[in-house]
């Protein structure tokens, strides 16, 4: 599987250095300079982790990280900075950073880190198990946990839950939902899809961080 890397670095030197390592090892990039134009493409949420520089320039790293985060996306960002103070160091994770690493880096220690945040938020781990920041789902055993909660669900929140895990990321209509989880090809013009995503949030959702089940309105709903 090819993981797709948002570089957000304004030295187009260092930005190009990085690219072609990562492009070396098997990664897909793309770049940004700038905090608007790096706002409008990540808005887009089509990518599996973030690097982002602080200082750049329109908007800068620290504010484009908690713009994000406010649109409940939740892509792993890496902030790699020169500005290894404590206080800049607080202030990225306030805004949603999962890592922090300061220039200069061995690109080594860079790839390790980044490699180690994937495996922690790729949704796949096997054939049976499927696992998202802290959530795992067994379809196999039937199993549902959230952290070390084991979460009790319905067969058919478990079969409503499997679908959007599975379809991670993707904008699912309500009517893919019925026609996908309960197998009925016409809308019923019931509420159905709108109760049991609630049984959801209130069970894998309500009491833990960071949420998973989002709605964008009008269109859907998305597991990310």
């Amino acid at each position: 599987m090819s993981f797709k890397i948002f570089l957000i670095e304004d030295d187009k030197r260092v930005s190009d250095v990085i690219s072609r390592g990562l492009q070396k090892i098997g990664f897909e990039v793309e770049t940004a300079f700038d905090g608007k134009q790096a706002y409008e493409m990540g808005a887009q949420n089509n990518y599996d982790l973030i690097l982002l520089d602080v200082n750049i320039p329109y908007i800068n790293g620290h504010q484009l990280a908690g713009m994000l985060r406010k649109e409940n996306i939740l892509i792993p960002i890496i902030f790699i900075s020169a500005l290894g103070d404590i206080d800049n160091k607080l202030e990225a994770f306030e805004n949603g950073a999962d890592d922090y690493i300061c220039k200069p880096f061995d690109f080594r220690e860079l790839v390790a880190r980044i490699e180690n945040l994937l495996k922690r938020t790729q949704n796949k781990t096997n054939n049976n198990t499927f696992v998202l920041y802290d959530l795992e789902l067994d379809t196999k055993n039937k199993i549902v946990k959230r952290g070390s909660q084991i979460i009790d669900l319905t067969m058919r929140e478990f079969f409503l839950l499997e679908y959007l895990v599975k379809n991670k990321g993707r904008i699912l209509s309500k009517t893919e939902l019925l026609e996908n989880v309960w197998e009925l090809n016409f809308d019923t013009g019931t509420n159905i899809v709108e109760v049991y995503i609630n049984y959801l949030r209130n069970k894998i959702d309500k009491n833990f961080f960071p949420k998973l089940i989002h709605t964008k309105p009008g269109q859907g709903y998305i597991f990310t």
